[in-house]
């Protein structure tokens, strides 16, 4: 089947911490479309190396991003579009999920070190913890010219996160339009 606009497919990404789930949750809700933690994607052994605050290897993600993959193009093939998170902190993770069926698009949520960090220190219940994060940031690849996505700031409220990705997509208009 060739890729379709009509089935998209929202890759919301992002360093641990950035707000991935619940801009996507927002993102899902309002727009309708099938969602999926990618988190909820790992093998119980990369949560396990995760909760031992050790950095997942390349070779670590290669089965947890192909079964995302899958995911997305079981969905687009059923005629539905979804929005799922993931880190895709870089080109060649992004590359294997760009695979998928449907038009696949990237939403970076950006923001800094210090702003992470913070709200990585008051998350509870997550197996990511903040030592992490400088690895992450370290291995980060920004968005190419070439990659379809858009990079939004996260230094406001989810909900205008939600809405800013929303207008740069082409998915909704700007209200003082």
């Amino acid at each position: 089947m060739a890729k379709t606009a009509q089935h998209p497919v929202l890759v919301i990404m992002g360093v641990s911490g950035s707000g991935k789930s619940t801009v996507a949750g927002l993102l899902a809700g309002r727009l309708g479309w099938d969602f999926a933690e990618g988190d909820d994607l790992h093998p119980a052994s990369n949560v396990a190396k995760m909760h031992a605050g050790q950095p997942l290897t390349d070779e670590d993600r290669w089965p947890w991003l192909d079964a995302m993959r899958d995911w997305l193009t079981a969905h687009t093939l059923e005629g539905r579009s979804t929005v799922v998170t993931c880190s895709a902190l870089k080109v060649s993770y992004r590359d294997i999920l760009r695979s998928a069926q449907g038009r696949v698009r990237f939403v970076h949520l950006d923001g800094t070190v210090e702003l992470i960090g913070e709200r990585l220190a008051n998350r509870n219940g997550h197996f990511m913890p903040p030592s992490l994060l400088p690895s992450q940031f370290e291995t980060l690849e920004q968005l190419g010219p070439d990659e379809d996505g858009i990079v939004v700031p996260v230094s406001s409220s989810a909900n205008t996160v939600a809405d800013q990705a929303l207008v740069s997509l082409g998915l909704l208009q700007r209200a003082t339009d």
